[in-house]
């Protein structure tokens, strides 16, 4: 048990349940039991941001840090050339959302545009083009959040080429617009 390289945990001659125990019992012992105070905060917070709380807290394991902005795609407010404004439904959700609210406009929109149209969005910017590079995307993206830091930013996107945009940009993660608004 003392040879250089053994990590310590049980010998290879114990039987596979004990050695399961083992592992399972120390890996219990690594993750932390949250207080039902701090639990409650969490589940407050996620209704805050409209999202469920294994969403939120997913997305808090993973960074390790709370959501401070969401990046929506223009495709998942719905917004077009014909009609620049957002369904009053996404609008309403997001009135109530205590975060940043950024948006992404695909070309043909601008974003002077969308944002007249929607007075509810903090910012809005060009989105990338659909076949540009991961830097050019990585630069609009780092352009539209100015100063809010990208792992505390949740993308909310309706085309699978914008979920190439979260690896670009280093967000925080990827909602498909149905879940976040369903």
């Amino acid at each position: 048990m003392g040879e250089i390289g053994h990590n310590g945990g049980p010998s290879l001659e114990a039987g596979a349940s004990w050695r399961r125990h083992c592992w399972t019992s120390a890996r219990a012992a690594l993750l932390p039991t949250l207080p039902i105070e701090v639990v409650r905060l969490r589940v407050k917070r996620a209704k805050a941001l409209g999202l469920d709380y294994k969403t939120y807290a997913g997305v808090r394991a993973a960074t390790g840090h709370d959501v401070v902005a969401f990046l929506f795609s223009s495709n998942a407010l719905r917004v077009s050339l014909v009609r620049p404004a957002m369904p009053e439904a996404r609008a309403a959700k997001l009135a109530e959302v205590t975060c940043g609210r950024l948006a992404l406009v695909v070309a043909p929109l601008t974003p002077g545009m969308v944002e007249a149209a929607n007075p509810v969005l903090d910012g809005v910017s060009p989105a990338p083009y659909a076949l540009a590079g991961f830097g050019e995307m990585r630069d609009r993206l780092r352009a539209a959040l100015g100063k809010v830091p990208s792992d505390q930013v949740i993308l909310v996107g309706d085309l699978g080429l914008e979920r190439d945009w979260c690896a670009a940009g280093r967000l925080a993660g990827y909602l498909p617009a149905e879940r976040y608004f369903g």
